[in-house]
């Protein structure tokens, strides 16, 4: 695996050490499993979907937290009791197990709300710039003669 030095994004850059931070840690490697599987998709301009396949988890069972700019979704089977006298497993491959999901969130994108259907939790988003991060338009005044000449006059 091939490191890289992002200290000269730091020297150059005001402001950008939570990106360089996220780029260090992309860099590094995940130490998640792959399990849940989920999409990332976008489904409009300034909204996206997080999809995590969790099938055999209920509602109660499961977590959605947000922190700062952290998304972090847990699972926690309440039943996953392998003792149980009246069930003997000939064959297991269903993953009923705990898990904890972390999403990075950019500023501004606000989780909206999160459904469970047919196995898969639906996660929306949305980034909500607010009013002085919109771009707005800047009249442009003719300017006034009147008012420089007035100013010469007293003056002279």
């Amino acid at each position: 695996m091939r490191n890289y030095d992002f200290s000269p994004l730091y020297r150059s850059a005001v402001g950008f050490d939570r990106l360089a931070n996220l780029l260090e840690s992309a860099a590094r490697g995940g130490q998640e499993s792959g399990w849940p599987p989920y999409n990332i998709e976008t489904t409009s301009e300034n909204a996206y979907r997080i999809e995590i396949a969790v099938a055999g988890f209920k509602p109660d069972e499961l977590n959605i937290e947000v922190k700062e700019n952290g998304l972090t979704v847990t699972g926690r089977k309440s039943a996953n009791d392998d003792t149980t006298p009246e069930r003997t497993f000939l064959h297991r491959g269903l993953a009923e197990r705990d898990f904890e999901r972390r999403f990075q969130l950019a500023d501004h994108v606000v989780v909206t709300g999160a459904d469970l259907t047919n196995g898969l939790l639906s996660i929306t988003l949305e980034r909500q710039l607010p009013e002085a991060l919109k771009p707005r338009r800047i009249e442009i005044g003719a300017g006034s003669k009147s008012v420089i000449e007035g100013k010469a006059k007293k003056a002279a």
